[in-house]
């Protein structure tokens, strides 16, 4: 699931983070959003969001294919175990000179993504993608909400949300959630609240750790907590060439990448501004279910689409300087 990163400057020793990410006062590092030789204007972190939503939803897809192997838990470790070594590989985190604070902040964005992605691959388990990803994305509406300082905000989450009640249609069985599974859709709006949580950490973190070096570290705590969940479902499976070979897939595709584009972004965007921009997922699950899963798309889904691409482009033109 949602859901590949460098990090803004971290500020002196003791700085506390808000909840709102805002632009770093010290200079932009060069090859960052904004920088010189960097993506430049507004459009460079936008498409970093929206690319890293169509890796994380092709991911989720991909995922739904191998639960049959490793079930809902094992899949959730095989993704972050892989990413995990994959970043800690690149990346070669260092591990002193950082502050109480620091360890705590990415600990927690650590637990924050284990949960996120383990309630949500329990949801697509039981539920389909796209309801499951309708479901998740109430986290981040609400987040834009009560981090929101401008009015106009509240408008464009209103539409958003519209956007996603009218998705809830898709292989729900109609408008609502009547004839879905109770514990699935439960499990879906649990993800939503991690996701929150995922974002007010990821900014953090990306404030006081350099380059990728946090999200590194807090995608090893993410796999040190989902480890023994897996190994307890899955046992041996989890071993399997082919089943690690497709678990690295959904690793690359659903953590490696969007997290690191979207750490990326959260350099240059606010978080009602990330947070409404997340209600995208939505739409690109649909189109994920579509093209992977053959699951089809009925006008009422091209309408919430619409709608929720509306208030995206709503929220970036009404993003302040």
């Amino acid at each position: 699931m949602p859901a590949p990163s460098a990090s803004p400057t971290k500020p002196p020793t003791g700085t506390t983070a808000s909840a709102t990410p805002a632009t770093p006062a010290t200079p932009t590092p060069k090859g960052a959003p904004g920088a010189p030789g960097g993506l430049r204007g507004g459009f460079g972190p936008v498409a970093l969001v929206v690319a890293a939503g169509v890796s994380v939803q092709f991911g989720a897809a991909l995922a739904v294919m191998i639960m049959p192997r490793a079930g809902a838990a094992g899949v959730v470790t095989l993704r972050l175990a892989a990413a995990a070594l994959v970043l800690l590989a690149v990346c070669r985190p260092k591990l002193r000179g950082y502050t109480r604070a620091d360890w705590g902040t990415v600990v927690a964005f650590g637990v924050a993504m284990a949960g996120m992605n383990g309630l949500f691959y329990q949801a697509i388990d039981r539920i389909p993608l796209g309801p499951a990803v309708t479901l998740e994305v109430l986290g981040p509406l609400a987040l834009s909400v009560i981090a929101s300082r401008r009015l106009v905000n509240l408008l464009w989450a209103g539409l958003a949300l519209g956007g996603v009640v009218l998705l809830s249609g898709h292989g729900g069985g109609g408008l609502g959630f009547g004839s879905l599974d109770p514990l699935g859709a439960a499990f879906a709006v649990g993800a939503g609240a991690m996701w929150a949580a995922y974002i007010v950490f990821s900014a953090r973190t990306g404030r006081r750790f350099p380059q990728a070096d946090g999200l590194a570290l807090a995608m090893a705590v993410a796999a040190v907590i989902s480890l023994p969940l897996g190994v307890a479902e899955a046992g041996s499976a989890l071993l399997v060439p082919s089943t690690l070979a497709l678990g690295l897939g959904v690793a690359v595709l659903s953590s490696v990448l969007p997290y690191t584009l979207e750490l990326l972004a959260l350099r240059r965007l606010p978080a009602p501004t990330f947070a409404i921009l997340m209600s995208l997922e939505p739409a690109i699950a649909a189109t994920a279910g579509f093209l992977v899963l053959h699951q089809a798309m009925s006008a009422l889904d091209a309408l919430a689409i619409a709608l929720v691409i509306a208030a995206s482009m709503g929220a970036v033109r009404a993003q302040r300087p």
